[in-house]
């Protein structure tokens, strides 16, 4: 089971939040809305049946009723249900597009949401063989898990919570609209989304839209920074926004205010140096009297701080600790948060204002009972940068006699701006129940650290802030690891050590098996293997000039030199190439330019393609392909390294051999 979203009743007696489970005999996942005591004076309990896709929880102002969205079988809809008292659940609406973020106006009669509007070209019914052509006049017309979004924007919509009348489009046009709140007065709205400059820009500003929908917008920001997640001061006069700065990529984000009649603007976290944007669980500051609520990724762990909102004062740690902190909302002086550690999954919790603590649910208690967590360890293993030390775990494997040697996985993160974190990760528990050692790290290039550290690997030739580039000194910070690893415990085998990653993880996987011999065997998943094609084959082509500070354009040689298909010769280790055919982050091009060249070769490899699926295929794939992904990764390994492989009950080869 998962446990997410976490939204407390408006006397802070009650929090509502989400629980996923996995059907694998309906290859589906099935979610409902919980409720729980913030005394934990009586036990959780659902409130939704949980065979649709329920979520998203929304308190009324008065607390008697909840909103929440509804999936099932592609259709989408928004409810709301009285909560404690007498009444029926009320459809406020449906739609053929998903509903997302409901936020009740102050005044509890409407529901402003979030959902994607299809244009003209929709409306020939179903078949897109009738429709005519799309025009794209944008570099980003399409997002990874989404499809096509040139011609179906997201837009903000009001809807009266009893369902007297239909919703009206407040915040529509050609753009995504990516983040709104309700102004106190509940006669305006604060929406963010980019303009007619959006490609050259690639950034959000912040707007003031009418509730009813009528009038002009009103624009605050002026196209210097990105903002998301807006949310209004108590009093009306400022909106607190998650920013970014888009013109140096990677940076980390940071918690602004902007005065709502002047557009004044001001940074108030610069100075922690850290990720304010943690991704993913990223929400809009939250208003605590004067001090605003945020949450930050540092070596690992996720925390929830408070700083002064006029940038006065120094900032305050409200939930730390070794945990992940994934979700959290505050009412008085309950804080309500979801949490894991590497050794527990996520569960409920609450902490009263005398700084104490309760956790609320035990949902995950009877499967980690059945199937134990494996044991970690952290340490840390100085730079071969001389610019610190990188942060590294290991998880021993399960069930291996002492003084038996044992094979090691290292594994290497996406992104590259994200970290691994002290939270529950079931691969690494998989592959430690399969008789592995589990090695993993936060190299340069990762979040959780300083703006610096983040932007060691721009590219040399990057006319501000030039760093290594990709494969530079976070390929050095890996090895560095792996060796450390190896030197600390006797009993891990160097000669049957795999590497695997995705996305940029399986970038640095390639990468890495095109310069050393020293793996046994690599698994290079939703890899980016060509940086110059990729940077017009993803969805999002174009942004790839920022990060690496040099444009294709004008310096291809730049892109090809760190792109590990251009030292695919030099690969003689056995490869596991995988991907799914919908992936428009990393376009499947990328797998079949790294699958053509070491078949031509004669090299070792094999490629798997999984239908229907997108780039976060190991995340929120469908239940059977990401057990027939864990299950090809272990007979991978187990066939090249020596540990347990799965009974496969599909049709894999190694069954008909």
């Amino acid at each position: 089971m998962g446990v997410s979203d976490p939204r407390l009743s408006p006397d802070g007696r009650r929090v509502a939040f989400v629980v996923s489970r996995v059907d694998l005999e309906g290859n589906r996942y099935r979610r409902s809305v919980w409720l729980a005591a913030t005394d934990g004076s009586a036990a959780p309990f659902p409130l939704t049946s949980g065979e649709h896709g329920d979520g998203q929880p929304a308190w009324s102002p008065d607390g008697s009723r909840l909103a929440f969205t509804r999936s099932r079988d592609g259709k989408h809809s928004l409810h709301v249900m009285p909560v404690g008292g007498p009444g029926e659940v009320i459809t406020v609406c449906e739609r053929p597009e998903a509903v997302e973020e409901p936020e009740w106006s102050p005044d509890g009669a409407g529901i402003a949401f979030a959902s994607r509007e299809r244009t003209g070209r929709y409306s020939d019914g179903d078949d897109d063989r009738a429709r005519p052509p799309r025009l794209i006049d944008r570099l980003v017309s399409r997002l990874d898990g989404e499809g096509w979004i040139v011609d179906r924007p997201r837009g903000v919509f009001v809807v009266p919570a009893d369902a007297s009348a239909p919703p009206t489009l407040v915040a529509g046009g050609a753009w995504d609209h990516n983040g709104f709140a309700w102004a106190p007065d509940g006669l305006t709205l604060a929406v963010t989304a980019a303009t007619g400059e959006h490609d050259a820009a690639l950034l959000d500003d912040v707007h003031i839209v009418a509730a009813d929908g009528t009038g002009e917008r009103r624009t605050l920001t002026d196209r210097g920074l990105s903002h998301a997640h807006p949310s209004f001061s108590p009093d009306g006069t400022r909106i607190a926004t998650l920013t970014d700065d888009v013109r140096l990529v990677p940076s980390n984000g940071q918690v602004a205010v902007l005065d709502v009649a002047t557009g004044e603007q001001r940074i108030l976290t610069a100075g922690l140096d850290r990720q304010c944007a943690p991704h993913p669980g990223a929400r809009s500051p939250l208003w605590d009297g004067e001090r605003l609520l945020f949450a930050t990724e540092d070596r690992g762990d996720v925390h929830v701080h408070r700083i002064a909102a006029d940038g006065t004062g120094e900032v305050e740690l409200l939930v730390g600790s070794t945990r992940v902190v994934s979700a959290y909302d505050k009412v008085g002086d309950t804080l309500a948060f979801v949490a894991s550690t590497p050794t527990a999954l996520p569960e409920v919790f609450v902490r009263y204002g005398d700084g104490t603590e309760r956790q609320l649910t035990t949902l995950g208690a009877a499967f980690q009972a059945a199937v134990p967590a494996a044991a970690l360890e952290h340490f840390t293993v100085p730079s071969p940068a001389g610019d610190g030390d990188v942060d590294a775990w290991v998880v021993r494997p399960l069930g291996v006699a002492e003084g038996d040697s044992v094979p090691v996985l290292l594994s290497i993160h996406g992104g590259p701006m994200a970290q691994y974190g002290n939270s529950w990760f079931d691969e690494f528990q998989l592959w430690a129940g399969a008789g592995y050692a589990v090695v993993y790290c936060n190299p340069h290039g990762s979040t959780g650290r300083t703006e610096a550290w983040l932007r060691s690997i721009r590219s040399p030739e990057a006319a501000e802030v030039p760093g290594t580039g990709w494969g530079g000194i976070d390929a050095d910070d890996v090895l560095a690891v792996l060796d450390a690893a190896l030197a600390r415990e006797p009993s891990f085998d160097p000669d049957r050590v795999g590497v695997l990653g995705g996305s940029y993880g399986g970038f640095l996987t390639s990468w890495l098996i095109g310069h050393t011999d020293r793996f046994a065997a690599a698994c290079s998943e939703r890899a980016v293997n060509n940086l110059e094609s990729e940077e017009w084959s993803s969805d999002v082509a174009g942004t790839f000039r920022h990060e690496l500070g040099v444009s294709h354009l004008e310096r291809p040689e730049v892109y090809r030199r760190v792109s590990p298909i251009t030292y695919v010769r030099d690969i003689h280790t056995p490869v596991l190439i995988l991907h799914s055919e919908e992936d428009l982050r990393c376009h499947p091009e990328q797998a079949d330019q790294l699958h053509l060249a070491l078949r031509m070769l004669g090299r070792p490899v094999e490629y798997w393609r999984f239908p229907e699926e997108n780039h976060g295929l190991s995340r929120g794939g469908s239940p059977r392909h990401r057990v027939q992904r864990a299950e090809i990764i272990l007979d991978w390994f187990g066939r090249h390294l020596g540990g347990r492989r799965p009974e496969i009950t599909w049709d894999h080869p190694s069954r008909r051999s």
